[in-house]
């Protein structure tokens, strides 16, 4: 029997082990793919993410694995500035940085340090029971007892949907698409992020490595249609962002539907709790997807300096946790909304410019500083 069992091996559960490592706790992590491979695109590890990784010792291996970021700009399609931040300030308050990662590598960097050891590959959960202690069955056969489970299972969580019967997936009426591309950018791209905005759709790009960069683009569902030509639709924005839609396989695009999880009114169980995504998935607006599921490991963590009562530490996890992630779900899925206006964005644009540098800045601040 399992003292601990993590559902997923994702970002958030990845984490989660290196934290229960920390506090030399048994546990092992169950994931259902057969290989920690490298699938799936760039992603964002903001100052708070970073923060955690620094205590777990990481941070400079991530920044080794990825790209450091120091700015992150919102431009109309001609590239024209509508919103700079610049994280010099906050880089010497926190003593991180902004990361741009591919998520296999930073999964990697995760497993490696947790050891292959505590992993379970090709383990997909089919059922959990509870009795005296939890059943995980599996679907290549295996069943597994266990005192304390966490699932970190994504938005269709299956811990989620068997022990607490809830929680609804709202489609954000947006499709996503995100590509990897050998691509050579300009030297002033190197260490900043760009969102562009145009008109019922946007573009993001960021370097992840010295060769690569990891860019997505995102319309309304209602402008969707099957063998849609992205660079068509993206003709009227600036030349680098057509160049690099030309200079990508469109084979090896991942396209989705933006979605997010309505808010659930408990987190936690008898001896059981979520974490990430299948307690608080978000639309990826603001990048904080992954970063709370990281937020969520390092508080379970500090929670577990006081005591070892799980019960405990799950209640009081939620009570701090709540407020922001809640903040987070709704103002991303605002702003993802305001980002695809169809009428108006030359209004939109123009108030966004006039928005105080202060508001942005308690905003980044609310994001970058982790709750104790």
């Amino acid at each position: 029997m399992n003292s601990i069992s993590i559902i997923g091996a994702g970002i958030g559960g990845l984490t989660l082990g290196n934290i229960l490592k920390q506090h030399n706790l048994d546990f092992k992590i169950y994931e259902s793919a057969p290989e920690i491979r490298p699938v799936g695109a760039g992603i964002m590890m903001a100052m708070n993410a970073m923060q955690v990784f620094d205590q777990l010792h990481l941070k400079e291996k991530i920044e080794s694995a990825g790209n450091t970021i120091h700015g992150i700009s919102i431009t109309d399609a001609s590239l024209r500035s509508i919103s700079t931040t610049n994280s010099t300030e906050y880089e010497k308050k926190f003593n991180v940085s902004n990361v741009a990662i591919h998520r296999a590598e930073l999964q990697r960097v995760l497993a490696e340090n947790v050891g292959f050891e505590s992993i379970r590959l090709n383990h997909t959960l089919e059922k959990i029971e509870k009795k005296d202690h939890y059943t995980l069955h599996f679907e290549n056969g295996t069943a597994v007892e266990s005192e304390i489970v966490f699932g970190a299972d994504g938005i269709k969580s299956k811990i989620r949907n068997q022990i607490f019967k809830t929680g609804k997936i709202r489609n954000s009426g947006q499709k996503c698409w995100r590509g990897l591309v050998n691509y050579n950018l300009p030297e002033k791209y190197h260490h900043e992020a760009l969102e562009i905005w145009g008109k019922a759709k946007r573009f993001g790009f960021v370097r992840i490595s010295p060769t690569k960069v990891y860019w997505y683009a995102v319309i309304k569902d209602k402008d969707f249609y099957p063998d849609i030509d992205l660079l068509s639709l993206f003709n009227d924005f600036s030349p680098i962002v057509k160049d690099i839609i030309y200079t990508t396989n469109i084979n090896d695009v991942i396209i989705n539907d933006i979605t997010d999880l309505s808010p659930i009114p408990k987190w936690y169980s008898d001896n059981l709790c979520l974490i990430g995504d299948s307690a608080h998935a978000t639309t990826p607006n603001m990048g904080q997807g992954a970063c709370q599921a990281i937020e969520d490991a390092y508080i379970i963590g500090k929670l577990l300096e006081k005591t070892k009562d799980f019960n405990a530490v799950f209640e009081d996890f939620q009570k701090i946790r709540r407020k922001k992630v809640d903040y987070i779900v709704s103002a991303s899925r605002q702003i993802g909304k305001m980002s695809l206006w169809d009428h108006g964005t030359g209004l939109r644009n123009f108030l966004m410019r006039l928005m105080p540098e202060s508001t942005s800045q308690k905003m980044i601040e609310r994001l970058i500083q982790l709750e104790r």
